[in-house]
């Protein structure tokens, strides 16, 4: 009995934050991370992140690093542009040298300003495909343009932080020459084999499938392969991302919709939730740490719009357009909470940053969508 009364907190928690920010158009997942400072050992003290609450924690990002990889699809790759690797490559690296700077300029080690680094390179896609669709921009080459550099964007960054943490924490005795080109063999095994292997395993399969098989052979695939790659040294996150990608085209309509009721109706929850309770908000009452807070928000905001906009003029698109480039991808929410968790686990980011980038998704993803639909109404209203 005393095992479930934490996930009932957590799950009740959960339910009221998010039926009342639903109720002021907030963010849903802004409510989970809320909720689970309120109910944390930091506010109302109602739970802690124990063993066991951690480990659902740890397979929810799991599965949300799972679902982000699947939104990639191989057409994903296939309408990049030459010149959207110039625009991927400024907006992830002035952004990753801004926050390496912040992270050196607060007196933080190496491995820890490296890491704010890379968690400045990624941008949320889950927050910007369904900003771009309710803008009308989705299909168009702007809307393209931007999903594909932030496709490209994510992708570096995890692989740069299991570089990362390969370094710092020695998980595989493998030298990095040999290392890298194992992984590269693996993803193109992977991606050549599982699709066959699913093939064969739903040959003559007819009638109504009570036991959710493909489900479950989803599920069995992802943790063996998340197995296979922490057993070779890279970390769960980078893992679980790369397996998205590798069965998004495999995994049709219906399938995909029970996999996302039960992700992001249990496990990826359970994470955000997790996310807040292991945040102490007190750490930023110090006049320091609320410089820093306000310095990581700000660089990522600057460096996000700055280097898009950069990048959306040597593309030429127009001012405005440029503009709405930068913006676009500033949400930083699934890969940053992911590299923080991570991180935090390991013992290579310190409460105040961890802190401070809670605040920056939050923000961020509220703002953002916010900003888009401004910059959007007035183009369309220069147009007529």
């Amino acid at each position: 009995m005393a095992t479930m009364l934490p996930f009932f907190v957590i799950l009740i928690a959960g339910l009221i934050f998010s039926e009342i920010f639903k109720r002021l158009h907030l963010p849903y997942v802004t409510a989970l991370i809320i909720a689970g400072i309120v109910i944390g050992p930091f506010m109302l003290n109602l739970i802690t992140a124990d063993e066991t609450v951690t480990v659902m924690a740890s397979i929810g990002v799991i599965f949300l690093m799972f679902m982000a990889g699947s939104e990639i699809k191989s057409k994903s790759f296939e309408q990049i542009e030459k010149n959207v690797f110039i625009l991927a490559l400024l907006n992830g690296a002035i952004p990753f040298i801004t926050g390496y700077a912040i992270g050196a300029f607060f007196g933080y080690n190496f491995f820890t300003s490296i890491i704010l680094g890379a968690a400045f390179i990624s941008s949320s896609v889950a927050v910007i495909i369904p900003s771009l669709e309710s803008s009308g921009l989705m299909r168009t080459k702007l809307g393209k343009t931007i999903v594909s550099s932030t496709v490209i964007e994510d992708i570096c960054s995890l692989i740069f932080l299991a570089l990362i943490l390969q370094s710092f924490t020695q998980r595989t005795a493998l030298p990095l020459p040999i290392y890298l080109p194992i992984i590269v063999l693996l993803i193109v095994i992977l991606k050549i084999f599982i699709p066959k292997i699913q093939n064969v395993y739903y040959h003559k399969k007819s009638g109504k499938d009570l036991f959710e098989s493909e489900l479950r052979f989803v599920f069995v695939v992802l943790l063996a392969t998340v197995l296979l790659f922490e057993s070779i040294g890279m970390h769960a996150i980078v893992a679980g991302f790369l397996i998205g990608i590798i069965l998004s085209d495999s995994i049709g309509q219906k399938l995909d919709d029970k996999i996302r009721t039960i992700s992001y109706g249990f496990f990826i929850p359970i994470f955000f939730l997790v996310i807040g309770i292991q945040t102490d908000l007190s750490v930023l009452f110090s006049s320091n740490s609320i410089l820093l807070s306000l310095t990581i928000i700000l660089g990522l905001l600057l460096s996000k719009i700055i280097s898009g906009f950069i990048g959306g003029k040597a593309m030429k698109f127009s001012t405005n357009e440029s503009l709405l480039m930068g913006i676009a991808t500033t949400p930083q929410l699934s890969t940053t909470l992911a590299i923080a968790f991570s991180a935090l686990s390991l013992g290579l980011l310190a409460p105040e940053i961890i802190a401070s980038l809670v605040i920056l998704s939050i923000i961020t993803t509220f703002s953002a969508p916010l900003m888009i639909k401004s910059i959007v109404s007035g183009m369309k209203s220069k147009s007529t």
